[in-house]
């Protein structure tokens, strides 16, 4: 087994077992394979598999985009300042950004509300050829609404979190919904950036210090901090429930960014990469279509350089 093949069994949720958040370092930093090397020489060597795969990604984006038979939908969840929006700036900044779309999923409109859970993220699914970044998703639905189900009333649903098995019914609304995706062609990965409680309160902080950051922070977010264990326990069930052959999870370990983009860029590209894609044919017509303006540019008199060009 590679080390790359290591990383990844440590950092998917098998199906059918627990996430078990509890038993997840935040702060691993590769396993035994990178022992013995210096908190520099794990960055440096982050960083260059990241630039490495990054290059990668810019190539599978654009074979993505030709082809245009399949979407990939990537999901982000997790603690606020545990990196989501970092991960997602560097691991695509290699892309085009017309084949990109991100989304950042706020409170429920009006409209929203007056629909089922699933109906504003459907709309929001990329389409093919596309790779579409939801930014916090769907699973807030059985997280956050979890920890608060106050905040249900607003959906005027017939049951609610009384019912011993309501959120047991979201979670296989998720995953069939996620099927149908998959099996009309949108590869679902999703991604829980798992940062601990220590390195959240630094990250704050830091807002709080450094003029220019302060936009960031949300006196809100800490109020949030009361319901860590809440919080842990709700994202474990629904890990646990929805990692899926079809959509699997991710715990990445969140507390050194570096590592995060790294494995974050790592899985994607390897996902588009196993997705079987072809580079679009031209028929015969086409072709000699082709030859026969080759053949007129060829017949061109010879451009004259500008001066311009000439002293280029």
């Amino acid at each position: 087994m590679t080390k790359a093949e290591r990383i990844l069994e440590h950092v998917v949720v098998a199906r059918g077992s627990r996430a078990g958040l509890a038993d997840r370092d935040p702060g691993w930093t590769g396993g035994p394979d990178y022992e013995g090397l210096s908190h520099d020489e794990l960055k440096h060597e982050a960083r260059a598999i990241l630039a490495r795969d990054i290059e990668r990604l810019s190539d599978a984006q654009e074979l993505l985009w030709a082809s245009d038979t399949r979407a990939v939908l990537v999901v982000f969840q997790a603690m606020d300042a545990a990196g989501k929006d970092s991960a997602i700036e560097h691991v695509m900044s290699g892309v085009n950004p017309q084949g990109v779309q991100v989304y950042s999923f706020k409170k429920p409109s009006s409209e929203e509300l007056d629909h089922n859970f699933l109906w504003r993220v459907a709309k929001a699914a990329p389409e093919r050829g596309r790779i579409g970044i939801f930014n916090r998703s769907h699973y807030e639905e059985v997280v956050a609404l979890r920890v608060h189900p106050e905040w249900l009333s607003a959906q005027r649903l017939p049951d609610g979190p009384g019912d011993p098995e309501f959120w047991e019914r979201r979670f296989e609304d998720i995953n069939a919904f996620e099927r149908h995706l998959d099996r009309t062609g949108t590869k679902v990965v999703k991604f829980f950036l798992h940062v601990s409680k220590a390195a959240q309160k630094k990250r704050f902080l830091a807002r709080l210090d450094e003029p220019h950051k302060e936009w960031k922070f949300n006196a809100a977010d800490v109020a949030e901090r009361a319901h860590w264990d809440e919080y842990m326990a709700a994202y474990d069930d629904a890990l646990s429930a929805t990692s899926t052959a079809w959509a699997p999870w991710y715990v990445i370990p969140a507390d050194h960014k570096w590592l995060t983009q790294a494995i974050v860029a790592a899985i994607l590209v390897d996902t588009i990469e196993g997705l079987d894609l072809h580079w679009p044919e031209v028929s015969g017509a086409e072709h000699e279509a082709n030859l026969e303006a080759r053949r007129r540019l060829d017949a061109e008199p010879a451009d004259v350089p500008s001066a311009d060009m000439a002293r280029a």
